[in-house]
């Protein structure tokens, strides 16, 4: 069922630091965001201060959401943990004809839009997961590499990015603890053990150990780029090995209801993010390698912090959603808009490497 699109953007989660961000940019560049969360009294603040409309509505009322949505082209919703709140807004979203974006980097999210495409191209809207530091320039980093190399079997992408972490992403980490890593192998998801996975990879100053991670490109990148194996991989220390396989011990102990209460209110009491001159002051890189019928090829993403990177690529898709550049269907930030989408981003610097001997761990 093909349901018309509505106008203008609304940003879901607006009271939250990325939301915020999102709202506050989006206010800038002239796209009078619409600002909506579940909290009355917190998204009037919010709305009063960007001079905005304001809109509330819970993901557990889907009539209330579908009625947030019924006049909207495009959402960002910032609300997470995504895998909570995902597919409720994909419902709203294919009810409304309102394409989706997020700033999520959870694989089970990925998964769960990739479902959905079918239902998606059917009704005219794009769902578009992961359009933040998680993924945008891993997957258009990737996209890049892939197409140098034929056809590809390999892909391995590697994060380096610090800072200070929002109360959200907090929360889904915590959500995260003691879940295995998970890879792509001949084109399926398997798990391995946390903390099992290691190789080094070149930030800019020399090879330094890189452990592996469950993120989102093990279902974005195998999209983008037709790998059937793709493995992702966080710069760190022995350390942070050792601490991802001690998690899958401790993992029952901080499921139980009074250690999750403990931490979440930890949390809680920490700051809501990083400060403004540290989101402005620090960088963030990305290595991709592929391999494939061609050869090899790798190359490197200097950008600047996670999180501004989050809040340039999330206006700059939705700016590109509301002048009619949208794709139907489960899109990745590289299927949507091209591999170069990450290098219209200010700050943001591509170069290609050679390829050396394999690095190893």
């Amino acid at each position: 069922m093909n349901v018309p699109a509505g106008e203008g953007l609304l940003v879901y989660g607006a009271t939250g630091y990325t939301g915020g961000l999102l709202a506050a940019l989006a206010r800038e560049r002239g796209l009078a965001p619409i600002v909506a969360g579940r909290s009355r009294a917190k998204v009037e603040a919010v709305a009063a201060r960007l001079g905005a409309e304001a809109r509330v509505a819970s993901v557990d009322d889907a009539p209330a959401l579908r009625e947030m949505l019924r006049d909207v082209a495009c959402v960002i919703s910032s609300a997470g943990p995504f895998v909570r709140t995902a597919r409720p807004m994909f419902e709203a979203c294919l009810a409304t004809g309102t394409h989706y974006l997020d700033v999520t980097g959870e694989i089970d999210v990925f998964a769960l839009a990739e479902s959905y495409d079918e239902r998606a191209r059917s009704a005219g809207v794009m769902l578009l997961p992961g359009i933040g530091f998680d993924v945008v320039p891993s997957d258009c980093l990737a996209a890049h590499v892939a197409a140098r190399v034929g056809k590809p079997r390999v892909v391995r992408i590697a994060l380096a990015a610090g800072g200070t972490p929002t109360h959200g992403t907090a929360k889904t980490a915590l959500d995260a603890i003691g879940a295995p890593l998970r890879v792509r192998r001949g084109g399926r998801l398997v798990a391995l053990p946390s903390g099992s996975l290691a190789r080094r990879f070149d930030f800019g100053d020399g090879p330094v150990a890189c452990v592996g991670v469950p993120m989102g490109d093990v279902v974005t990148a195998a999209r983008s780029t037709g790998a059937p194996d793709v493995e992702v991989y966080m710069r760190g220390s022995p350390w942070l090995r050792l601490a991802l396989r001690a998690g899958q011990l401790l993992g029952p102990l901080v499921s139980s209801r009074p250690v999750r209460g403990a931490l979440g209110r930890w949390i809680e009491r920490l700051p809501e993010g990083p400060s403004e001159s540290e989101r402005l002051g620090t960088r963030a890189r990305v290595v991709a390698e592929a391999e494939g019928s061609a050869g090899s090829a790798r190359a490197r993403l200097d950008t600047p912090s996670g999180y501004e990177t989050t809040r340039l690529a999330g206006v700059e898709a939705a700016r590109r959603i509301l002048a009619g550049d949208a794709t139907p269907g489960f899109q990745t930030p590289a299927t949507a808009f091209g591999p170069e989408f990450v290098l219209a981003l200010p700050g943001v610097k591509r170069e290609d490497l050679p390829v050396d001997a394999e690095e190893t761990p």
